[in-house]
């Protein structure tokens, strides 16, 4: 009798996998380039200048960024402080509506939400995304 619980070799489809419309795949030295860190939320202030954006100071191991996120409707100051979030550590700076960005937080959202992404368990500041 053959065993079931054996692992089989697994066979990939012959067409490439779709993406969002309009936007290509990358390939693995392309996404190797992104640098994603566990940050923990210091501080969050609303943005001068606009309604849905919050100015957030972040502590990613030891060193601390500036982020502007819009992410307002979904979290208020006190639920975001203190958070652990996934960062995009090397992202250009970026202006927005006159306040400097170093960086990028990860959020899902649709109609209803808008969810940030965190660790599951805890993990230090500046702890590598794998």
């Amino acid at each position: 009798m053959e065993d079931s619980s054996v692992d089989k070799p697994v066979s990939l489809p012959s067409a490439p996998p779709e993406t969002a419309p309009g936007k290509p795949l990358l390939t693995i030295d392309e996404f190797k380039k992104m640098e994603l860190r566990v940050g923990q939320i210091r501080e969050v202030a609303d943005h001068p200048n606009a309604d849905k954006l919050y100015v957030i100071t972040v502590d990613v191991g030891g060193r601390v960024k500036q982020l502007v996120a819009g992410i307002k409707r979904g979290y208020t100051k006190e639920e975001l402080t203190g958070k652990f979030i996934v960062v995009v550590d090397n992202l250009a700076p970026a202006v927005l509506r006159g306040v400097e960005s170093q960086g990028m937080l990860l959020a899902a959202s649709d109609e209803d939400a808008i969810a940030v992404l965190s660790p599951d368990k805890p993990v230090k500041p500046g702890s590598k995304i794998k």
